[in-house]
């Protein structure tokens, strides 16, 4: 005996295992409200239209034979029978009437749910649930429709239609063909559900692991003001966080990267007939502040930990979940509306790394003229093709002119262009952060893609060369002309294990996440210098003391880059701390041993306001830098603020895998003035496990190692700079270059003597170089005299376990 159907199910009666008859949407919403609310975690209720309801509907405007009559014989690849079939199909959908009893039975439920909330006729949002929409294998993000702010019955039955309608969009039906699923397999749900007022608060969508390298332990949330079509869609640039899950869980404030986003307008309810939403601009002050406070961040991030743990154990695998989330402007409370699995990274089983490899990378700054937000890793080349409307009613091209291989340049994209986006040899769009539309199926179709590219429909033509570089971080780039680069795929299999680790010396946070990948002991030498180059741009003392200069030019570029921050002394903590948070983050909990600042005195001038507080020295290489910088009165206020930054990372942040090495200090004293001033402002040597290294990179370092081991945990050598000193030479002359070689016998009896002494004292040691990944000889020599840890860059680390494993196979 068959069941009766059912037209209309609540979603606190739902569970996943009624995907089959109201879709994936309000599936997943009846599974979070039955099973995490006793968690505390809120989900706006409401009710399903189920696909027998859809069925009914169908069977009573006698549809599904004027569908396939409209389908019969149809190329989808082809764009214009696409968009004209596309077109029919809605029309006849949308002029349907609803069977009698399933009309009655939208309406009541809509009016209890009212009653619910205490209103005549409650505002809700009507969003398509396709059956195969939501499910681990398949990414239909977006192809169907949402209506918000929907208010009383004929609106309500109207929203219903459209979203029937929305199950044949082009980019639906394109998806469904080019996957292989038939066209009456994929049903299709209503989900009704009560509005959050977002609209007087904040909106976005959130990740479960780090969209672009798949790091599992990172949450990442996208966020604007007002409700959030704008962020899914990509018409606005929004902040974003990075949450670390492992110190997340034991309870640190675990936000180790905000970003802000540039949100000039948001969405909010309408205010006239028939406008439901409408778009309005965000005032000057709140577009400069992040539209999330620290403790919404740490309590959504919580609460995507707890919906993956759930979604994991239930399907017994790890479930990396895409969540859209929402902040009621009128109770302050946080809500989640939506959640789906994430189908890209969850799906990946890498067995290998593949690297881009740019070559004659250093000349490529004259051709650089566009930046935004990478995409996916890859690089793509192809000339310039300018489309704001697929029709071309602009006057601009249409996508009827797209051909296959060139790069899309658009404002944003949305999910009919989905069909045009799988030609493109790379995408770039002006609007939208990493997880709008275009970023999704980008990384879907595996297409390079550069987004929030402001004015690049500007700044590029029609016909233009360009190459797309996704593979230099989170940073995109464009380039002008094709870019020459080399793809290497490095199996796992052959990476050798070795006895003695190899870690990796780590410039970049933005690449590190990509780095953690690659088999390794840890971080041997993390720079300071890239982060405050890249990230901070401004002299710490400028920050400091940019008002006493009477340089308003300075001033208002610092107050343009410290925007988002309450003053200069918050910007320059926070900043550092993130980007070493980053790095530590990608390899925790191995240790990272990161350097204190060690520019030199033409290096810190380049910075903004550098040009203040900086000497000029006749050979600034052995001039002011280092350790002499850090307790001089002339700049130690500065170096309080790197203090302060890297206890935030390890008590805030809770990296506690942070060692911090002292670079370029020449006496036992210099490093107790260090030592003294780090203490002072929380950093001491052996609490919380903190461990001290020092760069050994001047002889004096080596002379006195008896002096110094009893003062630090470990030392770290410096090859570079301590060849160069042990034989007085400047590495930078071709009048000498021939004679600088670490393998020198003076240098090797320096670091023999070096190791000697550390075993002595059982501190740690350590090399970060690339000598014993160039010299099998100079391996083998610090392999047979001991040495703890070879630090090397990431493009050296395969070549370098080779030459190590043959080394000790010896």
């Amino acid at each position: 005996m068959t069941k009766p159907k059912k037209f209309i199910q609540y979603l606190n009666e739902l569970g996943i295992e009624d995907i089959p008859k109201v879709g994936g949407k309000s599936a997943s919403l009846g599974e979070m409200i039955k099973n995490l609310t006793a968690q505390n975690i809120k989900v706006p209720n409401g009710f399903a239209v189920t696909v027998d309801a859809f069925d009914e509907f169908i069977k009573e405007n006698k549809l599904k034979e004027k569908i396939l009559n409209a389908l019969e014989g149809k190329d989808v690849t082809d764009i214009i029978q696409l968009r004209k079939t596309g077109s029919e199909i809605r029309q006849l959908i949308s002029n349907g009437k609803f069977p009698v009893s399933l009309e009655k039975a939208i309406l009541k439920s809509y009016y209890d749910l009212s009653e619910d909330y205490g209103q005549e006729a409650t505002d809700i949002a009507v969003r398509s649930s396709a059956t195969a929409e939501d499910l681990p294998d398949a990414s239909f993000a977006g192809q169907q429709s949402t209506y918000l702010n929907i208010r009383g019955g004929e609106m309500l039955l109207t929203a219903i239609r459209s979203c029937f309608a929305s199950l044949y969009t082009d980019r639906a039906i394109s998806y469904r063909s080019s996957r292989g699923y038939d066209h009456f397999t994929v049903k299709l749900s209503v989900c009704i559900q009560k509005m959050v007022r977002s609209d007087l608060g904040a909106s976005g969508v959130a990740f479960s692991l780090d969209t672009e390298s798949g790091f599992k332990d990172i949450v990442l949330i996208n966020g604007a003001y007002g409700l959030g079509e704008l962020v899914v869609g990509g018409e606005i640039s929004p902040d974003e966080f990075l949450v670390f899950k492992p110190t997340l869980k034991k309870g640190f404030n675990a936000i180790i990267d905000k970003k802000l986003g540039d949100k000039t307008h948001k969405m909010v309810y309408g205010n006239k007939p028939f406008e439901t939403v409408k778009q309005v601009p965000v005032d000057k002050p709140l577009q400069r502040a992040f539209c999330l406070k620290d403790e919404q961040i740490i309590q959504l991030a919580q609460w995507v930990q707890k919906i993956e743990d759930y979604y994991s154990a239930k399907r017994g695998t790890w479930c990396p979940m895409d969540i859209e989330w929402a902040i009621d402007g009128l109770s302050n409370e946080l809500y989640i509306v939506q959640a789906r699995p994430e189908t890209i990274h969850s799906q990946e089983q890498s067995e290998s790394i593949k690297e881009y490899e740019i070559e004659d990378a250093h000349t490529l700054a004259d051709k650089l003229i566009l930046e935004g937000i990478a995409v996916g890793d890859k690089i793509g080349t192809g000339k310039v093709r300018r489309i704001f409307t697929l029709d071309g009613r602009d006057g601009s091209a249409d996508e009827v002119d797209f051909k296959e291989g060139e790069v899309l340049v658009t404002e944003m994209t949305d999910p009919d262009w989905e069909p045009l986006m799988k030609k493109a040899a790379a995408i770039i769009t002006e609007k939208g952060g990493r997880t709008c539309h275009a970023a999704i199926v980008a990384r879907e179709i595996g297409v390079p893609c550069i987004v929030g590219g402001a004015n690049a429909s500007t700044i590029l033509e029609n016909e233009q060369e360009i190459s797309v570089s996704c593979a230099e971080g989170s940073v995109g780039k464009v380039y002008n002309g094709a870019i020459n680069y080399k793809l290497h795929e490095t199996p796992f299999s052959e990476f050798p294990k070795t006895k003695t680790p190899i870690m990796m010396n780590i410039g970049s946070p933005e690449l590190a996440f990509q780095y953690r990948k690659i088999p390794n002991a840890g971080v041997g030498l993390a720079r300071e210098e890239f982060i405050i180059n890249n990230y901070i741009k401004v002299h710490p003392l400028a920050l400091l003391q940019h008002r006493e200069l009477g340089d308003e030019e300075l001033s208002l570029a610092i107050k343009r880059t410290i925007r988002g921050y309450k003053n200069e002394e918050t910007f320059f903590i926070n900043k550092l701390a993130q980007g070493i948070a980053k790095i530590a983050a990608a390899f925790y909990p191995n240790r990272v041993i990161t350097r204190l600042s060690d520019f030199k005195s033409n290096e810190y001038f380049n910075l903004l306001g550098g040009k203040y507080f900086e000497p000029e020295e006749e050979n600034p290489m052995i001039g002011w830098r280092g350790a002499s910088r850090y307790y001089s009165e002339a700049f130690k206020a500065a170096f309080v603020l790197e203090c302060k930054a890297l206890k935030k990372v390890r008590a805030e942040y809770g990296l506690e895998n942070t060692t911090i090495m002292v670079p370029f200090c020449r006496t036992p004293w210099e490093l107790e003035q260090v030592l003294e001033i780090m203490e002072s402002n929380g950093l001491k040597r052996g609490e919380n496990g903190l461990e001290i290294y020092l760069m050994a990179e001047i002889p004096s370092n080596v002379i006195l190692a008896e002096k110094f081991a009893p003062m630090i945990d470990g030392f770290s050598i410096g090859s570079n700079d301590l060849t160069q000193l042990t034989l007085g030479l400047d590495r930078d002359s071709s009048l000498v270059a021939h004679l600088y070689d670490e393998r020198n016998e003076a240098v090797k009896i320096m670091i023999r003597n070096l190791i000697k002494v550390a075993k002595k004292h059982n501190t740690k040691v350590g090399i970060c170089g690339q000598g014993p990944s160039d010299f099998p000889d100079f391996s083998e020599f610090l392999v047979k005299e001991g040495i703890n840890t070879i630090s090397v860059t990431p493009d050296s680390v395969l070549k370098t376990l080779k030459v190590i494993n043959d080394v000790e196979s010896l």
